[in-house]
């Protein structure tokens, strides 16, 4: 069984007003996909505190088939008490603050204890989805075609533009910075292509790729095969160049080139903007920050680098790699074994390699699975070459990857392909 406290949450939450527990031996700040899982298996090891203010946990990969209505935001939801795990105790409110010094968390609530403390402190608070630092992009966002697949029910607009679609321009864009699942913003390009083929306006339409990158995709093996399909399917691919304002009225689209610094405007009927992301206040300013906001840990380890009874998994932690689900499976369970290794005072011996994995959608029936590490590494899984499309991959994004997610990644059971890697390429990668 799992003990609910309700704390009173910031308004238009509404919650029950009840006394909070101040000790525990683990407190997990997030129950997204990396503090399920990690809580899932610190059970056995003592008392555990999920703090966590949502209602409903999302499958959050599905969106982009959301967007080009293959499936719908329902199938992606999950209600959250279904998701924290038996014999936790979910604190569901929100964290205020951090004083590692003190092992302490502040909750948000009018509570007179509303500090918790704990031996271990685990944060997967995720990241900030920032609309607002694209000018005007906020105001218009889900109306004048307008649109994004980041954030729950956004893609239900996506699908709606698309399917309206008879002609015009359709931009998508990727930001200049860090970015949720750097795949995604280009997956529903191709994805849009497929529909739009399949309805017979694909000649009427153009389709452009803005990215802020110097290439199509940060892997330079995966890159050159996305380049080729792009120009195949008559997709325009403009790089270095970086959405700055919308006005969705004008439907006109304002773009910096990032090597001379100046601006260009664009029309267009679609706009699939791929977000800007940032660290969260609540820890950015916190002492467990490094300079650039994000939860400062060892990249392999996932220790925090000045507090040893710290640690962080998923898109709020500092290593640098991309910001997947497949990077909180393999994280996971370098995180579990390495702080029970501490609770023995032994050697953190358990090493994350950066392994992240973009599963790339280049139609409805073919897909790219890129899968790599550090520097970009490549670490793919299958013993033969996944930069090319096939449908294989494309059934086990599709079919296979919702279901491990529900009933292993947030269970603690699912951490990431690595066993299997090994055996495909008989202890070689």
């Amino acid at each position: 069984m799992r003990r609910v406290i309700r704390i009173p949450k910031k308004p238009g939450y509404g919650a029950i007003h009840q006394r909070c527990v101040s000790h525990y031996n683990f407190v997990v700040a997030g129950g997204g996909s990396g503090g399920c899982a990690v809580a899932s298996n610190l059970t056995k090891h003592g008392s555990v505190a999920v703090v966590d203010p949502a209602d409903s946990h999302y499958y959050q990969p599905m969106w982009t088939l959301v967007g080009a209505g293959l499936k719908t935001t329902e199938q992606s939801r999950r209600r959250q008490k279904q998701c924290i795990p038996n014999g936790t105790t979910w604190l569901q409110t929100s964290v205020e603050g951090f004083e590692p010094e003190r092992n302490s968390v502040s909750l948000y609530g009018s509570l007179k204890d509303k500090k918790i403390t704990y031996d271990y402190l685990i944060v997967a608070l995720g990241l900030d989805i920032r609309f607002d630092k694209v000018k005007g992009l906020t105001e218009t966002l889900g109306k004048n075609g307008v649109c994004s697949n980041y954030g729950a029910g956004n893609a239900d607009y996506t699908w709606e533009v698309l399917s309206a679609v008879q002609g015009g321009d359709l931009l998508f864009t990727f930001p200049n910075g860090p970015i949720k699942c750097a795949g995604a913003p280009q997956k529903i390009m191709y994805l849009a292509d497929a529909h739009l083929r399949k309805a017979g306006v694909r000649k009427n339409c153009s389709l452009t790729y803005h990215t802020a990158l110097p290439a199509i995709f940060g892997v330079p093996k995966y890159s050159a095969v996305l380049s080729r399909l792009a120009r195949r399917k008559g997709c325009g691919v403009e790089t270095k160049s970086h959405l700055v304002e919308v006005d969705g009225e004008k439907k006109e689209a304002v773009f910096e080139n990032l090597d001379t610094g100046e601006h260009s405007t664009r029309t267009f009927d679609m706009l699939h903007v791929g977000p800007p992301c940032a660290p969260l206040p609540v820890y950015a300013t916190s002492p467990l920050a490094d300079s650039a906001g994000w939860i400062d840990v060892n990249k392999h380890t996932l220790q925090h680098n000045k507090y040893e009874n710290v640690f962080a998994i998923g898109d709020c932690n500092s290593c640098p790699t991309g910001k997947t689900a497949a990077k909180v499976a393999a994280e996971s369970g370098v995180l579990y074994e390495n702080i029970q290794k501490l609770m023995k005072g032994e050697e953190l011996s358990e090493s994350y390699n950066g392994y992240t994995s973009c599963p790339l959608t280049v139609g409805e029936d073919k897909l790219v699975l890129a899968e790599f590490g550090y520097d970009g590494a490549i670490l793919e899984t299958f013993p033969f070459n996944q930069a090319n499309p096939m449908w294989l991959t494309y059934f086990l994004k599709k079919e296979v990857m919702p279901p491990l997610y529900w009933h292993g990644l947030i269970k603690g059971t699912w951490r990431g392909p690595g066993v299997f890697r090994k055996l495909a390429h008989l202890g070689t990668v």
